[in-house]
């Protein structure tokens, strides 16, 4: 086999896992397993193998575990500084990931290790999931934010996610102005 035709197998069976995680208003939330989405708690510990080292670009790790159905929030490294809240001005710097595999599809530290993005909380400039991941931070953190579809690029997908994808981003808030 081909690496070509792998490739294809396995987009066509990322596709087909993507359907497992419904939600209650009929759009589908879904994750790169077969299995359903689980209800746990809005705060999770951090996974092991995400770096505590702001210095350098965190990994999303593998997991076989079903996707949460709700936001789910784990603090790899608490900040100290000032804390992002509705309408504050930070910039951030992050690694998304497919939920599952770890698969990334975009990344600022990608674009370099001084690359933020800039994003006032709250207003409707990313996806509500990463919006909503990000309030409560505190300069110097690392959140790690599993984002179900609803919460993300929905049904629909966008660009590289495809429709019905849980995202898993890994945040690190470098300011707040």
């Amino acid at each position: 086999m081909n690496r070509r035709t792998a490739r294809l197998l396995l987009t066509a069976a990322t596709a087909l896992s993507l359907a497992a995680c419904g939600s209650d208003d009929g759009s589908t939330s879904a994750a790169p397993t077969t299995q359903a989405c689980e209800t746990r708690s809005a705060t999770a510990p951090a996974p092991d193998g995400v770096s505590t080292d702001l210095s350098e670009a965190p990994e999303v790790p593998a997991t076989e575990a079903a996707p949460p159905c709700d936001l789910e929030l784990s603090d790899v490294v608490v900040g100290t500084g000032a804390e992002a809240v509705d309408g504050s001005v930070t910039a951030v710097k992050y690694v998304g990931a497919f939920y599952g595999t770890g698969e990334q599809f975009d990344s600022s530290w990608s674009r370099g290790d001084d690359e933020t993005l800039p994003v006032t909380v709250g207003a409707g400039q990313v996806i509500r999931g990463f919006d909503q991941g990000i309030n409560g931070m505190k300069v110097g953190g690392r959140r790690l934010v599993v984002i179900p579809s609803d919460l993300g690029y929905g049904a629909q997908g966008q660009g590289p996610i495809p429709g019905g994808a849980t995202l898993v981003f890994v945040i690190d808030l470098v300011s707040v102005g």
